[in-house]
């Protein structure tokens, strides 16, 4: 006989509440798909079926399992393919065991505006400090000829005559549990109970219009490739005055001639002399900023050596300190030679080096 209770994992003394979380968890996980096991998934809702009913689950502690009330064909694909989606599925939950009570409706804020997402490329040298940045967008915007209210100016303000005020409308699905009723916010005034009684002349009564609106965005010192920032209620205008979308900004740092990133240190090559490179030396190099700096070159230095010049690097995203720059020594060939340098060269070359 199988166990349904261990099937949903859930103990014998179990409330419908919890059987129905249960039943929910794993339908997430098993369904087909998404990747799950189909007959796994049956033997899911075969004891769902008996343990959420009062009186097949009284039948099943007493007597073991009937196999009354399950279809074996059942089919999945109608369940989440057509009829409904996942968060459907959750609502449907919570009103089919609210038993007739009060009224549950998960709400959508339907009035919210869209969030918009862009790219946007930097160079190297704009990662050392904040920059503010205008961008230009062509998005939802309020309505300037109604200020985002939906109605010709001084229109009068009316009950919807769909949902009659109440801002929900009743529908029915029908389900593998049965059919069922549930309320959902209306789709003529999203909810609000009332409209305009003359839409906008501009924006047809959706208080914003699409239009070019010039942003100014605040790109913080050491951002990095694929980073993204979050600019609150910078998207598009909600409905008849709703909640703005978010602005999302994913950056991309250019490339550098000479610099190249590493986390938040900089390495860059530094070509020296044969001469320098045994002798030691006091050169200038400049840095990411465009500033230079002196660097002291130690006495017998070998090709592919480090210098490290610390806090000249990348400021951390988290905005204490910075990282280090990094001089990785190179030693030069000349391709020409005059005569004195290549007689010098002779008598170094007699000398062993």
């Amino acid at each position: 006989m199988k166990d349904y209770y261990q099937i949903l994992g859930v103990s014998k003394d179990a409330s419908q509440e919890e059987i129905k979380k249960a039943y929910y968890r794993l339908a997430h996980k098993y369904h087909p798909d998404k990747g799950g096991d189909k007959e796994k998934m049956k033997e899911i809702n075969e004891a769902y079926q008996t343990l959420s009913d009062k009186e097949k689950r009284a039948q099943y502690d007493r007597f073991g399992q009937t196999g009354e009330g399950f279809d074996k064909n059942w089919d999945f694909g109608w369940v989440w393919g057509n009829e409904f989606d996942l968060e459907d599925l959750g609502e449907m939950f919570d009103d089919f065991f609210s038993f007739g009570g009060a009224r549950t409706t998960r709400k959508r804020n339907l009035k919210r505006g869209q969030d918009i997402k862009i790219d946007m490329e930097i160079p190297l040298e704009a990662t050392l400090s904040n920059i503010n940045k205008k961008i230009n967008l062509y998005k939802q915007i309020i309505c300037p000829r109604c200020n985002g209210t939906g109605g010709e100016p001084d229109t009068p303000i009316k009950e919807c005559s769909t949902c009659r005020g109440a801002g929900q409308v009743q529908q029915v699905k029908k389900t593998f549990l049965g059919s069922f009723t549930r309320w959902t916010i209306c789709p003529e005034c999203n909810g609000e109970g009332q409209k305009p009684e003359t839409p906008c002349n501009v924006c047809k009564g959706e208080g914003r219009v699409k239009d070019k609106e010039n942003i100014e965005i605040l790109i913080p010192a050491g951002i990095d490739t694929n980073q993204v920032i979050r600019f609150a209620k910078k998207g598009d205008a909600g409905i008849r005055g709703g909640e703005p979308g978010d602005l999302f900004v994913r950056v991309f740092v250019k490339k550098h001639p000479t610099f190249e990133r590493r986390g938040d240190d900089l390495f860059a090559s530094l070509p020296i002399s044969f001469s320098q490179a045994v002798l030691g030396d006091k050169i200038e190099v400049s840095t990411l900023e465009g500033d230079n700096l002196v660097v002291k070159i130690p006495p017998s230095s070998q090709p592919g050596k480090i210098l490290k010049i610390s806090g000249r690097g990348i400021p951390h995203f988290s905005g204490y300190g910075r990282g280090n720059l990094y001089f990785e020594l190179t030693i030069k060939t000349p391709k020409r030679l005059t005569k004195k340098q290549k007689e010098l060269l002779k008598e170094l070359k007699k000398e062993g080096l």
